[in-house]
């Protein structure tokens, strides 16, 4: 009787996960109209030879390598911080993440901390600290390569139309977002809200210590905050940042392997698969899983290299199709799978200045 339960048990979680996986991918695909959904499939049938099809497959590699990379990056952050998670759970959380994120956005970063709460123990707060600096240390990293991007590609800002349905230049995107968040009182209501708490906090710490509730809270932040610093626990820093090098170094591989699927790409060079890497990234930005706009973004980039606006766009559907299959397929999977998975507590690294269990 007690294995029957299980077995249901097991059944009912499969049925959920799977429904759940459905409507992430009915949610990331809704808004398609028809004639994206024929661009699609003409743009797919531009890759019909062996050597296209190769190609194809090497790209989905290297993103699948990249998302790899990523969770043994994330694994590094909760180690310095005294957790040692299985690292199929932390791939599994990574791909839960994006696949969420498809549907709505920074909903996956909030269920990779839940899932890794509820297979590994890891304090949900501590979690969401490591999230919040690895997406501070991507964002470094994306400006970054921006600079270079808008130094091998001058007049891009002017040329490049990111919104379609209003002729919106990047320029005119960046504009608009600087002239937002100056004008913007909220962020600097927020802000003074924020250095008041702070303030409060501690002048008022010796009566708020001696209320259970309020140190709770205080406990969950300074998990966060303990969580977003642990890139100054790492052993070896430059193990961190070796990952993450490595980790933009595969996102380019997908986008140049995949370019030599196309034979009006292949001549282009390295510079346009980097342009696309970068300002693609603009494309999830203001736009639902990159929906539409890195199609758009795509075509914009490459026509500055001599390709023609049809050939970019349908250049553009296979690269998001790509990146968007690879996040639907994996994510659904890793929700199929886990939902196998018993709850297992994280190996409990010890402190140097800590003597072990024994």
């Amino acid at each position: 009787m007690e294995k029957r339960k299980t077995i249901l048990k097991d059944i009912l979680k499969l049925i959920l996960f799977l429904g759940l996986g459905v409507f992430f991918i009915w949610l990331s695909i809704k808004d398609l109209s028809k004639e994206d959904i024929q661009m699609i499939f003409s743009s797919m049938s531009l890759v019909n030879n062996p050597h296209g099809w190769l190609f194809i497959t090497l790209s989905v590699i290297a993103i699948v390598a990249a998302d790899l990379i990523r969770a043994a990056r994330a694994e590094l952050l909760l180690k310095s911080i005294h957790y040692r998670p299985r690292f199929s759970m932390m791939f599994y959380s990574v791909m839960v993440c994006y696949l969420a994120n498809l549907a709505l956005p920074r909903l996956g970063e909030i269920l990779r901390c839940t899932f890794l709460q509820r297979y590994e123990n890891i304090p949900f707060q501590k979690t969401l600290g490591t999230v919040i600096l690895e997406r501070a240390v991507d964002m470094v990293c994306w400006l970054f390569l921006l600079v270079i991007a808008l130094l091998l590609n001058n007049g891009l800002l002017s040329q490049l139309v990111v919104d379609q349905s209003t002729g919106t230049t990047l320029q005119e995107w960046f504009a608009q977002k600087g002239l937002s968040y100056v004008g913007n009182y909220l962020i600097y209501a927020i802000i003074l809200f924020v250095v008041l708490l702070i303030v409060l906090v501690r002048v008022t710490r010796n009566w708020w210590q001696q209320k259970p509730a309020l140190v709770k809270i205080a406990d969950f932040f300074k998990g966060i905050w303990r969580g977003f610093v642990s890139i100054k626990d790492i052993p070896n820093p430059w193990h961190f940042v070796f990952w993450t090098v490595a980790m933009w170094i595969s996102y380019f591989l997908g986008v140049y392997l995949f370019f030599h699927a196309l034979p009006y790409l292949q001549d282009i060079g390295p510079g346009a698969a980097f342009s696309v890497l970068v300002f693609g990234t603009i494309a999830f930005i203001i736009s639902q899983g990159g929906l539409g706009a890195y199609p758009l973004i795509t075509a914009g980039i490459v026509m500055l290299y001599g390709i023609s606006y049809t050939q970019g766009l349908a250049a553009g559907w296979i690269g998001w199709i790509l990146q968007t299959a690879v996040s639907l397929v994996l994510g659904l999977f890793s929700l199929v799978v886990t939902s196998f998975y018993k709850r297992h507590d994280a190996t409990i690294i010890p402190e140097e200045n800590e003597p072990s269990a024994s």
